[in-house]
This record gives C-alpha cells, structure tokens and sequence, in this order.
C-alpha cells in the first residue's frame, strides 16, 4: 500500500494505525506536498515525516516539489473557501500522482494521511480516491480514524513524541483566509538570506537542536513563547533623489511609510527625531567586525542576535528606532521610503533541565 503523506502530526498517528489494522501488508509513505510554500516549509515537513515514518519502521519517499504545476492545475480557484472546487482539485492532482507511482511501484492499493486532518472534508478525499482509482485499476482505503476521539489521539501523540506542529494546514490560499497577521510572513525570506524569527528557517534550525537533545537523551520540554516579531518589508534611502545602498538594522520600525529630512554636512552619525544614520565606518567602529568593503557588508548577512546586541549598543534593549547604515553620510536631501511590520508571535522554545 502506498501512503500519500502530507505532514507528521497527520501520519504519524495514521501509519500507527494502519500497522495495526493491516500487519501483513507493506506500507511504504510518500511525502508529496507541492502545495505547501515556501520551499523550506515543504523541507521542514518532510523532514519530521522522516522522524515519525522511521520510528514506525516505514520507508518514505520523496515526492518532487511541483508547485508551478500545482498553480497552473488550481489557477481561476484561488479564492475558493477551504474545503471548496480548490481543495477538490488539489486532491485529484495528489491522488493522481500517488497513483502512478503506485503502479510504477507494483502497489495495489493507495490511500492519504490527508483522512486524518480536521481542516480536510472526508468525502472530498473519499471522492477523490475513488475516482482516481478507478482510472489506474487500483484499490483504495478511506478511513476514518478521526472518530471516537481519534483527533485527540492523533494531537496527544504528536505532542508526546515532539512532531513539529505547522503554522497552517493548506496552501497559499487557505493560509491567506485564515487572516492571522503572522502567516503572511511565512512565504518571505531576507534578501541577504537572513534567518528571520519564526520562520521556516528558524524553525528547521529548532527542530534540529530538538532532535539532537533526543539523541543525547537530554531531559527538556517544548514551551510556547509570546514575543514581538518584526519584518521589513521595504527600505529604500535616496539621497538627493537618488537611490543609495543602504542597510537597515532589525527592528528598524517606521510609524510612516515616507520620511524625508536635510543632511548640511559631512558626518559618520546624523539623528533625526528617532531615525538614526550611520556611516560605514561608524558602523565598523561600534561593531568591532572587518568587513573590507561596504560591498562585502551588505552580502554577508549578520544573524538577528548579533544586530539585536549591535542596536543595544547604539540605543536601548528593546529599542525600535530606525537605525540606518549608508556608506558615507554626505550634505543631501534625504528621502526614507519604509514599511515595517510589528506583530505579536508565538514560538516554541526548548526548556532544558
């Protein structure tokens, strides 16, 4: 039988179950989610679906990431409602998928851990599957482990042995209607390739140092965490109309989208109202780092604790104020095009002890 799978907190409890319904009959999983976005979201799931399928002594397969295939099969549905037309069809494209590798496998039978998600409709799989399996001669099952208090089993075991437990289920498009302010970040990445807080990246990096405690048998707990997370979603400096290169330090917050101001003369450091602006070599001088060239700077990214402590230096802990980093600060006319996002987060942490 081959298992389509779409992330661990669904499997996990579902393969547990197949075992025990069928033990004479070979499961192989086969993780395919060309829906999920970003591409290191899809790594991260794939990765802990590799965890769980390896205590259950399951192989796993990895499904290629066909997400522009996936768009072109959804496109004209974008603002279907969860379990609506696009759901349908997602689940057709799938099931599909599965099916061919089932038979390029010599599987006689497929079914989905998608059965298992409280956001997913069991007919619509049901149908899916059925008429997907039509098509290829191939059998089906369609189980409902979510009953008599399945669900529960299934969250209670995720937690107990440490699944990583996603932001959101579906797509682009589900996350977009669930509206939380936080979700719209997880398909952006830094431009320098800055592992920002709570991202995809930083969660992958979490689940690594979680697995390695495993390991090593470490006593620690996982904890929710509330903070205040922060995004730049444009900086743009332009002295004298012209736009300059320019570095904006994380937690550089603008109250306004537009700041403008005049620079009279030659500097390494001009404050205007709360907006701070340093010169390169200033930047260098407070930080204490080499870099040979504003150039080299601005390609190396510096890690998000490392510009926290640098702005603790300039400023306060704590302090939003936009600090900025041009290469010489110059007499211009000085033009600050920003938007920023603060927002209240939750995040797990590891509590060791």
């Amino acid at each position: 039988m081959l298992v389509q799978i779409c992330c661990s907190v669904d499997s996990h409890y579902f393969l547990k179950k197949l075992k025990e319904i069928y033990p004479g009959v070979r499961i192989i999983g086969y993780f395919y989610d060309p829906n999920i976005h970003p591409y290191s979201e899809f790594l991260l799931r794939y990765e802990d679906v590799k965890k769980s399928a390896k205590t259950l002594g399951i192989e796993v397969i990895l499904g290629d990431y066909e997400l522009d295939e996936w768009f072109r099969f959804v496109k004209g549905l974008e603002n279907e409602p969860e379990k609506g037309e696009r759901c349908q069809k997602c689940f057709d494209f799938r099931m599909e998928k599965t099916a061919i590798l089932a038979k390029k496998l010599g599987e006689n039978s497929i079914t989905t851990t998608l059965l298992m998600s409280p956001k997913k409709s069991h007919a619509q799989l049901q149908r899916s599957l059925s008429e997907i399996c039509a098509k290829f001669n191939l059998d089906f099952i369609a189980p409902d482990f979510r009953k008599n208090g399945g669900s529960k089993a299934q969250f209670d075991l995720a937690k107990k042995d440490n699944l990583y437990h996603q932001n959101y289920c579906g797509c682009m498009f589900a996350m977009k209607m669930q509206n939380k302010a936080s979700l719209e970040f997880e398909l952006m990445s830094s431009i320098n390739h800055q592992i920002q807080p709570n991202s995809p990246e930083d969660r992958a990096l979490f689940y690594r140092n979680l697995r390695v405690l495993e390991e090593q048998k470490s006593k620690f707990r996982l904890q929710k965490d509330s903070f205040i997370n922060y995004r730049l979603l444009r900086g743009l400096v332009k002295f004298d109309e012209k736009a300059i290169k320019s570095y904006f330090l994380f937690n550089s917050h603008f109250e306004r989208n537009l700041v403008k101001f005049s620079i009279n003369q030659n500097t390494d450091e001009f404050i205007k109202n709360n907006v701070r602006m340093l010169s390169f070599k200033k930047f260098k001088e407070i930080s204490r780092l080499y870099f040979a060239s504003f150039d080299e700077f601005l390609k190396q990214s510096m890690s998000v604790e490392n510009e926290l402590n640098l702005r603790e230096l300039i400023t306060q802990k704590g302090s939003l104020s936009p600090i900025i980093i041009v290469e010489k600060i110059i007499p211009a006319k000085v033009k600050i095009e920003a938007f920023s996002k603060i927002y209240l987060d939750v995040r797990e942490i590891l509590v060791t002890f």
